[in-house]
């Protein structure tokens, strides 16, 4: 007799549901953040600001939530997990980089250095 698993719609709501709790904290956080940082030097504007932790949580629930869904379309597991964790790596480098990037602009140029109409 072959059994199929059962797929994880459990793990699908649950990292779904970090990611959501944990970019909510990192909105307030880097509200909040934005008015100290500023008057930081800019090599220190990240470092210790207390962003990391939100940030990995949302990097967390975005693994969870991609490698689930990827097992409902019958991968498996360390196939899914192969495949989500490099793509949210590199995912959440370039985002970190580009928040490095903006508020570097937003340090010198203050708020009309990123003016997206402009665009």
């Amino acid at each position: 007799m072959y059994y199929l698993p059962e797929p994880p719609y459990f793990l699908i709501i649950a990292g779904l549901f970090i990611g959501i709790t944990c970019g909510s904290a990192f909105e307030a956080s880097l509200k909040f953040k934005v008015r100290e940082l500023l008057k930081k030097p800019v090599d220190e504007m990240l470092k210790g600001s207390g962003l990391q932790i939100p940030f990995l949580g949302i990097c967390v629930g975005i693994c969870v939530f991609l490698s689930a869904g990827l097992e409902v379309f019958l991968f498996d597991r360390w196939l899914s997990y192969a495949i989500s964790l490099p793509m949210t790596i590199f995912i959440a480098a370039l985002v970190w980089t580009q928040l490095e990037n903006v508020l570097k602009q937003l340090k010198f140029g203050g708020s009309k250095a990123i003016d997206l109409d402009a665009f």
